[in-house]
């Protein structure tokens, strides 16, 4: 696969909680320079990022981060600031508590109010696939399509594990023929991003692409 073609597919992200606006700053340029999808980073750059990038680059920031269990009220009070904000994309967690206690349709009621606070920006649903059980993978493909959210997504990249093969292949298998799967945490070389690219990921998570693209001269 073209090295461009999988950029394109890359949220080129930076989440860790020392990361400082000069290092979103060199994230942004990093993205505009390598063409990614855009860059995911936290929603309190969110402003000075849309200021700084404008229309050269989606600005992508996460809701309800890592752990998921703010109240509904919170994270749609989070993405319409970020909305405001000039995100472009959101990623949020689901209340995975929720989810073990069967709890289906406050999930769904979530998912459904924060895509109504985007205001028609892309909705990615995080469900952090490492904690969960397969059968709970299935009801959260099925909820993620009810909730007409435009992406599920593995991972958080914070928990014990990220994205895996046999994960982003059973969303292909049970997800809504309109949602898209995003593959997050652990995508760290090329033939990584490959491999989820051709078992149906859309979206790549990954801060490592660019890197490799840098460090190896690709581009």
């Amino acid at each position: 696969m073209e090295i461009r073609n999988i950029l394109q597919k890359c949220d080129h992200t930076q989440l860790g909680v020392t990361a400082t606006w000069e290092d979103i700053r060199l994230l942004i340029d990093d993205g505009i320079r390598y063409g990614t999808a855009s860059v995911c980073i936290p929603p309190c750059y969110v402003a000075e990022a849309k200021a700084y990038a404008g229309d050269r680059l989606a600005i992508c920031t996460v809701i309800g981060f890592p752990n998921g269990y703010n109240s509904k009220a919170v994270k749609v009070f989070e993405t319409e600031d970020a909305v405001k904000s000039g995100a472009d994309e959101i990623d949020m967690v689901i209340n995975i508590g929720d989810l073990k206690a069967g709890r289906h349709e406050k999930i769904l009621d979530e998912i459904k109010a924060i895509k109504e606070a985007c205001h028609g920006k892309i909705l990615k649903v995080i469900i952090e696939t490492c904690l969960l059980t397969e059968e709970e993978k299935i009801k959260m493909c099925e909820l993620v399509t009810a909730a007409h959210a435009d992406f599920i997504k593995t991972s958080t990249g914070f928990s014990k594990a990220g994205a895996t093969r046999e994960d982003v292949a059973l969303f292909k298998k049970y997800v809504g023929k309109d949602v898209k799967i995003k593959a997050a945490g652990g995508i760290s070389s090329i033939q990584d991003a490959e491999d989820f690219i051709a078992l149906g990921a859309e979206r790549l998570g990954t801060s490592r692409i660019v890197k490799i693209v840098k460090e190896e001269h690709l581009l």
